[in-house]
């Protein structure tokens, strides 16, 4: 239920989850803009390592902070704050990246899609209305086959498998907290086994800017990376090889 203004009642329990790694010069304007969408939700960055000063800006935000020894990946970064709403019995997280990238204003959007009660994961797609111009053609066009394939095998159209901006609710929250969750990408193969685990999926439509600064987790020879890993992994997924996870919780 939401106040008039929009915001997120109390008796709700919304996590907003942020994974960090050397974020620090695009974070605080992300936090600030996540507080002014939604002002009675808790936030939550998970640093995972970095050697800035990510978790000293968002402990400066106010946003409560969980710090990772040393890099472990994007994926673990997330499993960590879906650990943390699990103890602390949220209802709803969403999670969206420190990098400036995602539209704040929109976790509204994810959230209704939510609590209409007809998905149990709510993924904000890039590419639902006009594809973002900033995209170049190969990732484009990378991601299309992606979501191609993605949508064979779990059996629903699913435009944007890679999206960090996405929304669950605690059941699926309990989900994501098994072990063999992936630690560095999340992505189509964990929609695959979310679909053969009896979840409901559903997209919604949100904006994605370009990188404000620094390094993108994909760039550089990390994408010839991404996308070998990608494909073993929806494979493993579409065979049933991640069993243990893709049991229905």
């Amino acid at each position: 239920m939401t106040t008039r203004s929009g915001s997120v009642s109390e008796s709700e329990q919304v996590l907003i989850v942020v994974p960090a790694y050397n974020e620090a010069r695009n974070l605080g304007p992300v936090l600030r803009s996540v507080r002014a969408a939604v002002p009675d939700a808790d936030v939550l960055v998970v640093d995972d390592g970095s050697a800035d000063e990510t978790g000293a800006v968002a402990r400066r935000a106010g946003a409560s902070v969980v710090c990772h020894a040393f890099n472990l990946g994007y994926g673990a970064a997330l499993q960590t704050g879906f650990k943390y709403a699990l103890a602390r019995r949220y209802e709803y997280v969403v999670h969206l990246d420190g990098d400036g990238q995602h539209e704040p204003s929109e976790i509204h959007d994810v959230l209704r899609a939510l609590r209409a009660g007809t998905a149990d994961v709510v993924v904000g797609s890039r590419y639902l209305g006009r594809p973002p111009a900033w995209i170049g053609f190969a990732r484009h066009w990378g991601s299309r086959c992606l979501a191609l394939l993605t949508s064979r095998i779990a059996g629903q159209w699913i435009t944007d498998p890679t999206s960090g901006f996405q929304g669950c609710n605690r059941r699926a929250v309990r989900f994501y907290a098994q072990d063999g969750y992936p630690v560095d990408y999340p992505d189509a193969d964990v929609l695959i086994m979310l679909h053969r685990a009896g979840f409901r999926v559903v997209e919604v439509p949100v904006t994605m800017y370009g990188r404000a600064s620094g390094r993108s987790m994909h760039a550089g020879a990390r994408v010839l990376y991404y996308g070998y890993k990608m494909m073993l992994a929806v494979a493993l997924a579409a065979v049933g090889g991640w069993r243990r996870l893709g049991r229905e919780v």
